[in-house]
């Protein structure tokens, strides 16, 4: 109890560093140095959580193309970090998040593009947001299930916001996630943000939890000319299913739906 408590206080003068980052730095300093301490500020988040990061980067160069799309399954609020952690990244969010106390304004702070997922007319304005932020250089993270699991499963593919790199002619950058037990290596599901567990005491079950390790495996790059965004999603899927080991789940792609692909 006396461990988690230390955690926790941790947690929150470690969120209170970053608000005062946020508020009083990053708006005099370069897009690389901000880089750097969202990076280094994530690494120290996941250290106080007791989560440490084991990377299997399986690209043929290391070197980031210029400008992409990442996508992965989606588990937990930590997966924002854990990619972090490995390169900085504009996540696509639901709206409701910058209404979020703290959380929102982070988020808001740290370059997320926000979306009203219900108004087509806010799709079309973060579809072309997005393609812009890649043409310039950025990597835009999008978790294209939509929603989290428990990470034993890779829901379908929303192809909605696929269109952006598709438009563009920028790469997709597939990237798989999960999370086991630092020694056993069997998976963790303390960090499932699920069904109706709040953040709170998601972050509990973490912090709780024996030590956990986030494994975060790097694919070959996809590239969209020839694709239409229904295929690009089943290509995309396919290979994030892959990286995390597959499942035995229908490679269905929902095409169609509202905009999903925002962090839960």
């Amino acid at each position: 109890m006396v461990m988690v408590a230390l955690r926790k206080l941790a947690l929150f003068l470690h969120i209170l560093h970053g608000m005062l980052v946020c508020a009083t730095i990053f708006p005099w300093i370069g897009k690389e140095a901000r880089r750097r301490r969202i990076r280094n500020w994530s690494q120290r988040m996941l250290a106080i959580c007791g989560v440490e990061l084991e990377v299997d980067d399986r690209r043929t160069s290391n070197a980031l193309p210029h400008g992409a799309m990442l996508v992965s399954n989606h588990i937990s609020w930590l997966d924002i970090y854990v990619i972090h952690c490995w390169e900085p990244t504009r996540f696509v969010a639901k709206s409701e998040i910058r209404g979020w106390p703290v959380i929102g304004w982070l988020c808001d702070k740290t370059g997320t593009i926000f979306i009203e997922r219900a108004s087509k007319r806010d799709a079309h304005r973060v579809l072309h947001q997005i393609a812009d932020e890649m043409k310039k250089g950025d990597l835009v993270g999008v978790f294209p299930e939509g929603t989290t699991t428990d990470g034993s499963k890779v829901l379908p593919f929303h192809a909605n916001l696929l269109q952006a790199p598709i438009s563009g002619d920028i790469p997709v950058q597939p990237v798989g996630l999960s999370y086991v037990d630092a020694v056993t290596g069997e998976p963790a599901l303390a960090p499932a943000y699920i069904d109706d567990i709040t953040l709170l005491e998601c972050l509990d079950a973490i912090l709780r939890a024996p030590r956990i390790k986030a494994r975060l495996t790097i694919g070959q790059e996809i590239r969209p000319e020839g694709l239409g965004r229904r295929e690009l999603a089943e290509l995309a899927r396919g290979e994030v299913m892959g990286l995390r080991g597959g499942d035995g789940f229908q490679d269905a792609v929902t095409a169609d739906a509202p905009m999903m692909g925002a962090t839960s």
